[in-house]
């Protein structure tokens, strides 16, 4: 098998998850055929020998044409805006064509969220499609939108408040033709650990709107015995002087709770989770574990009980 054949069944393995990602960014299977069919091309143009992450690359390509797809859609729209929005419905009746398709992509996508969806700016749009739906890092987000990471997850965040005002859960919709990555693989755990550094740089920086963000309004933080004892060791709830507690609830409370204290802990892997472990002279004495959905932080876990947990720092 020479090259270009390995490129090309390479690209048809990865080729559903392509087209899932292109489709939630134009919400159009046609266009996220034409995305794909795209991509494609400019991968045969270019030397993909010292590509080390070929998944990541891919979507890349992908991203990138889909987003200047909706750009270009977007400006189409804005020159047309007094005009009658002819071809549009006729490209809506086209699409509506097939019954079957469009039963498979109202139920696994539904029309709430690409209403929602269409109320984005482009790049809002793509970066949160790419992270909280495919687990793309912001690192990588970032020169496709051409942004720094910070204000990549700040689109995101967006996008994410106005799926939280609406009442609608991305989390609840089925991406078209992928299967959702497990728990434990290496992108979603890419996606928690972005998640953690962000929640503990905004808890430093004292970010109350960054920190609040990231949060579910329903947020649950519980800590064991061991954790509320040594509350005053590990900083938390310094901010209210309240101090350690066994639960705290909402998104409020805890962001008044977590904003602007001095605290060191450092990233961890707790049972081969991303989370934060809290060490003095080379020892963990707690850990803060994370639950994330949505694109949000549902649940910490503060232990100091240590026992059966298998735990790794990371610097």
């Amino acid at each position: 098998m020479n090259e270009n054949e390995w490129l090309a069944d390479r690209f048809e393995a990865d080729r559903p998850r392509l087209r899932a990602v292109a489709y939630r960014v134009l919400g159009s299977m046609a266009e996220a055929d034409d995305a794909v069919q795209e991509a494609w091309l400019r991968v045969i143009r270019s030397d993909a020998s010292e590509v080390e992450n070929m998944s990541g690359w891919l979507t890349t390509i992908v991203a990138r044409v889909s987003l200047n797809m909706l750009q270009s859609r977007k400006s189409r729209r804005e020159d047309l805006v007094d005009a009658p929005d002819t071809d549009h419905a006729q490209h809506r009746e086209a699409e509506s064509a097939d019954p079957e398709q469009e039963a498979m992509l109202a139920e696994s996508v539904g029309a709430a969220m690409f209403l929602i969806l269409d109320t984005l700016t482009p790049a809002e749009r793509l970066a949160f499609v790419l992270h909280d739906m495919f687990a793309v890092p912001f690192e990588e987000i970032a020169p496709i939108v051409d942004r720094t990471p910070a204000a990549a997850r700040q689109l995101a965040s967006r996008a994410r408040r106005r799926f939280q005002r609406q009442g609608v859960r991305p989390e609840d919709v089925e991406v078209v033709a992928q299967t959702p990555p497990a728990p434990d693989t290496e992108a979603a755990q890419v996606g928690k650990a972005d998640f953690v550094h962000a929640f503990l740089t905004a808890s430093r920086e004292g970010d109350f709107e960054a920190l609040l963000a990231i949060l579910a309004p329903d947020i649950v933080v519980r800590a064991d015995q061991a954790a509320v004892q040594m509350g005053m060791a590990t900083g938390i709830g310094l901010a209210t002087g309240a101090g350690l507690t066994e639960e705290m609830r909402g998104s409020d409370a805890v962001t008044r709770a977590f904003s602007k204290l001095s605290w060191a802990p450092v990233p961890a892997l707790i049972d081969g989770s991303a989370g934060l472990a809290y060490v003095r002279d080379g020892v963990a004495h707690a850990v803060f574990r994370f639950d994330i959905a949505a694109g949000l932080i549902t649940n910490i876990d503060i232990r100091a009980d240590l026992t059966g947990l298998d735990i790794v720092i990371l610097n």
